[in-house]
């Protein structure tokens, strides 16, 4: 039977939205990472909490857009190293088709430089893998109810980092030279990279001299140290 309000009116809910026995709203969750341990151990600590759902899994940056886009999720969490398309590029392509969804980067990697990339993203959060445990329920409560979540370690580095100029510079790496520098390190081509991020073979090419220019760097071996460097890549 169809809900009525106190005057008698048909409640409409919006469309995909779930409802629990008990009333409750049903959260959607999906998790983006390339180690199925880590995606079980996720799915494990997030179902034990009461009206949430892992509606989708994914092992890859281009699994992870597709599966957004069919699963309609209201969180997703991302991995900041996923193959074939990189977190950040994943949170790009999710938010431009699905504004709403609110976005938890996940990701073993320490760094002020990443958090300023996937704010600049649109994620409005950032655990470490080594918090999992102690903050992955408040990180993802925080985001249901649409405020931003970082640890009081992460809020510390990004204000030092601001205090000590941490700004980007004039010459600093484009989201998207990031993403072409993120994958030549991992051995793709211009025409590999051209299909991944639905861009013509000259516009590659165009954001990977730019980069390698402003990195003042001649050589793929030159990228691939910097990639490890600055974390994009593990060695």
């Amino acid at each position: 039977m169809p809900e009525h309000d106190t005057d008698g009116a048909a409640v409409r809910r919006p469309q995909g939205t779930a409802i629990s026995a008990r009333g409750q709203r049903q959260i959607r969750i999906l998790i983006a990472d390339d180690h199925e341990v880590v995606r079980l151990g996720l799915r494990a600590i997030l179902e034990s909490h009461d009206g949430w759902t892992v509606v989708a899994e994914a092992e890859n940056g281009k699994d992870a857009i597709t599966k957004a886009l069919d699963s309609k999720p209201d969180v997703a969490i991302i991995d900041y190293s996923l193959p074939v398309i990189n977190g950040i590029e994943a949170i790009r392509q999710i938010l431009a088709r699905l504004p709403d969804v609110e976005v938890l980067v996940f990701t073993m990697h320490d760094s002020d430089l990443l958090v300023r990339e996937v704010l600049g993203a649109g994620a409005r959060a950032y655990l470490l893998k080594s918090d999992a445990n102690k903050y992955l329920i408040a990180a993802v409560e925080s985001l249901i109810n649409h405020k931003p979540f970082f640890t009081s370690h992460v809020s510390e580095q990004l204000l030092k980092s601001y205090l000590a100029g941490g700004q980007l510079s004039r010459d600093a790496l484009t989201p998207r030279e990031r993403v072409v520098i993120h994958l030549m390190a991992e051995g793709h081509s211009n025409k590999e990279m051209s299909k991944v991020l639905n861009l013509s073979v000259k516009t590659i090419e165009s954001h990977r001299a730019t980069a390698m220019r402003k990195l003042n760097v001649t050589s793929t071996a030159a990228i691939v140290r910097y990639a490890i460097r600055n974390k994009f890549i593990e060695p």
